[in-house]
């Protein structure tokens, strides 16, 4: 007799349907699991048979063999114990075949028979509810998370005898519900407020800019003058997440085991700020199971580059990549997995060595120094920073006379209406903000007139510009004007694009 129920699975942080067959039939006594397994599924079958033992149910002495499809796919993680399970009693008789039908079973199994979380169960349930399945069965740990989804149904569980009772009709299922507008509606408190900096104008005014536009934004200045504090800033003036980017965001947590059964759901753009140490592998995701890194978990949030040149290159340049395609390419030798990596790069560096730099009686570097540190960051990422600014030690009257400056709320409503602007303006494409345009898009939307060309002919000249940093300035003018509510670029908007794009202190 053949039992056959489903399961899921995740393919970078895309679900999939797997089919779980389970086969008892008359030979010598033996298990064989097949279907392309990791470690993890293959080390299931002592798993399994030990929960159903410890459940009190028994399995006859024959052939076994399960099988888990489809076979061209590799197979991760504990979430498939469950789903062996019933497909094992079903084969055995326990229970009827038609009780699993249109089911996604999900779990764990511990050796004593009860349900242990496991990671995607998000990915999961929305693929569920897109094929139309009616409901899932999920661990009770994982229980809220699968809740917000809507349009299917949660079983939350806890134990392989409480599956198998409420599967025989012995017992009542318990649905679990959440309401997601609520959730969402809690979550829009600003921890860093742009009105705690003092002064730094010229830097606020660049992070506006770079919101407004999703650019990348570099940060050059002496220690103490806040450059950590204004990238802090930086997702309280993001507008709030919509619920489709949240269950986004989530969707990659829910893979990576991050969310927990009180945090369900990411509300708010993640801001990941990694020490100098980190690897690139670390960065990207992979692994033996493979799970996202620190680039896809910054996914429509912000990643923290602090003390850059001190990261390596290495790690620096996996970034380039993930900059322009907003996807993160993982290959291994056993799989490939896409993540997705659509964030805002925000980078701080010192001005030189020991930091002091512009204050030349104490900076204790030379020249060549100085352009040896910054030389520790490639060409080509730099070309990938929209925005370079510096940030200069405040003023001792700013700190001590403390003027509460414009609140981080107040720039949003003004880095919302600009990207209002853009998406009326990319509306039928793919493209969302002014730093995603190609040079088909700038072409058509980032026209300038003859004094603003001579104006950037000497800028070439000036600043040794590549094609690269020509196009990007002309992504910031244009964001600068979406500021402005121009449909044109000036001269003006130019002039303050290339003001935020070589000033490096060098």
């Amino acid at each position: 007799m053949i039992g056959l129920v489903m399961s899921g699975g995740v393919h970078g942080i895309d679900a999939f349907i797997v089919h779980v067959e389970a086969d008892i039939s008359d030979g010598l006594p033996g298990v064989d699991l097949v279907g392309y397994l990791g470690g993890e599924v293959r080390e299931a079958r002592e798993r399994v048979f030990t929960a159903i033992k410890n459940s009190d149910y028994s399995l006859p002495a024959k052939r076994i063999t399960i099988n888990l499809s489809p076979a061209n796919i590799r197979k991760h993680g504990t979430g498939y114990d469950l789903a062996m399970a019933i497909s094992l009693l079903q084969a055995s008789g326990v229970i009827i075949e038609d009780s699993t039908k249109d089911t996604i079973i999900l779990g764990e199994l511990l050796l004593s028979g009860n349900i242990g979380r496991i990671s995607g169960v998000l990915p999961i349930v929305r693929m569920a509810r897109s094929k139309g399945i009616k409901r899932c069965i999920i661990p009770k740990e994982n229980a809220k998370e699968g809740a917000v989804i809507e349009g299917i149904e949660i079983i939350a569980v806890s134990s392989l005898k409480e599956v198998v009772k409420y599967l025989s009709g012995e017992i009542s299922p318990h649905h679990e519900e959440i309401n997601r507008e609520e959730i969402i509606s809690n979550s829009n408190e600003i921890i860093f407020d742009l009105k705690d900096v003092q002064g730094q104008m010229e830097a606020k005014r660049g992070l506006e800019i770079g919101a407004s536009g999703l650019h990348n934004v570099l940060l050059v200045g002496p220690p103490g003058t806040g450059k950590t504090m204004l990238s802090r800033c930086l997702p309280g003036i993001l507008p709030p997440l919509t619920l489709d980017e949240c269950l986004e965001v989530s969707s990659v947590y829910s893979v990576a085991g991050l969310l927990s059964k009180d945090k369900t759901l990411i509300t708010k753009r993640p801001f990941l700020s990694p020490h100098h140490s980190v690897t690139d592998v670390a960065l990207t995701g992979g692994g033996n199971s493979p799970k996202p890194g620190i680039i896809p978990l910054s996914h429509r949030g912000v990643l923290f580059l602090d003390e850059m040149p001190e990261f390596s290159r290495k790690a620096l340049e996996v970034m380039r990549q993930p900059l322009e395609d907003k996807v993160i390419h993982i290959a291994r030798s056993n799989y490939t997995c896409d993540y997705p990596a659509d964030f805002m790069l925000v980078c701080a560096l010192n001005p030189c060595v020991c930091g002091m730099y512009p204050d030349m009686n104490k900076c204790t570097c030379t020249y060549a120094s100085r352009k040896r540190y910054i030389g520790k960051i490639s060409k080509p990422l730099l070309d990938r920073m929209d925005i370079c600014m510096n940030v200069l030690k405040p003023d001792s009257r700013e700190i001590l006379y403390k003027n509460e400056g414009e609140s981080s709320s107040e720039v949003r409503k003004r880095v919302i209406k600009a990207q209002e602007i853009q998406r009326k303006r990319f509306e039928g494409t793919n493209i969302l903000f002014n730093s995603q345009m190609g040079v088909k898009e700038i072409e058509q939307f980032c026209q300038i007139d003859d004094e603003s060309k001579k104006f950037m002919e000497n800028a070439f000249k000036k600043y040794d510009l590549s094609a690269r940093a020509y196009h990007r300035i002309l992504k910031v003018a244009r964001t600068i004007a979406d500021l402005d509510n121009s449909e044109n670029i000036e001269l003006n908007h130019l002039m303050e694009a290339l003001f935020f794009r070589v000033d490096l202190g060098v």
